[in-house]
């Protein structure tokens, strides 16, 4: 039987903080975080290894998308 994993649901500034998905062109490395949007700085909430870890972080911050960056 499987069980499924409960995600907590959190809440975030929308005013302040806009949702991103950091991506490295190198490697292909992705990181979820959110961008202050005066000050352009990036505060990471987790690294994104596959499509399961994008829809928790997504369904966590209860998004239904993300912006990427390079």
């Amino acid at each position: 039987m499987f069980r499924r994993r409960i995600i907590e649901k959190r809440t975030y500034d929308k005013e302040k903080l806009k949702p991103v998905l950091k991506c490295s062109i190198c490697n292909g490395e992705q990181v979820a975080g959110f961008k202050n949007r005066q000050t352009g700085k990036f505060e990471e909430v987790m690294f994104i290894r596959d499509t399961k870890d994008l829809a928790q972080f997504l369904e966590m911050y209860e998004l239904s998308s993300v912006e990427k960056e390079y």
